[in-house]
């Protein structure tokens, strides 16, 4: 399926499933929301990596408008939906401030392996352990995608974004695997120093 979003890039990843508080202050992002929200319809979030807008990023939902400031600006709870790709960039949408894209949905495979998960898992409780941190995950371990897990383990913006692209979630768990047995170690050397 091809259609078109209203755009609102910016410098991170949102992962599909994924609750997303932002601050709108810029006149075409407040056009942007206000449409959207009163038509109840989604809009895309590209990731933006050195200033470079790239082709994938997520679908997401207006949940609510918290807060309405006296100048316009305003505060929003979103909720991740799906991946998109972009085709082709519409920077000039006729009557709007801001931008848009012409989007595909890449098929995605959300069956993972359980036991990788776990696997996953334990590593993560590992690197919190030797940073000292404590992080309570709302799912049980096996009931848990990469995405609910991938902000919380140190991924560069870059490695965000590749984990993003990856359509299948077995790969997404074998990616963070991999990760975690690469950065473990590390963390475990600075602790020794």
């Amino acid at each position: 399926m091809t259609n078109f979003i209203p755009i609102f890039p910016l410098g991170i990843v949102v992962y599909p499933g994924e609750n997303l508080n932002l601050h709108i202050f810029e006149p075409r992002y407040r056009q942007l929301i206000n449409e959207c929200y009163s038509a109840k319809k989604p809009f895309g979030i590209p990731t933006v990596i050195e200033n470079k807008l790239k082709d994938y990023g997520s679908l997401v939902e207006i949940k609510e408008i918290s807060a309405v400031h006296e100048n316009g600006e305003m505060d929003i709870k979103t909720r991740g939906l799906r991946i998109f790709r972009i085709l082709e960039l519409i920077k000039e949408v006729p009557d709007k401030l801001y931008s848009g894209a012409i989007v595909n949905y890449p098929e995605t495979y959300e069956q993972g392996n359980p036991e990788l998960m776990c696997k996953v898992m334990n590593s993560i409780r590992d690197l919190h352990r030797l940073l000292k941190v404590n992080k309570e995950f709302k799912k049980q371990d096996e009931e848990l995608k990469a995405y609910d897990v991938a902000h919380h383990i140190g991924l560069s913006l870059e490695e965000e974004y590749e984990l993003l692209m990856l359509p299948d979630e077995r790969q997404r768990q074998e990616y963070l695997k991999r990760f975690l047995t690469k950065v473990i170690p590390m963390v475990a050397g600075m602790e020794q120093l």
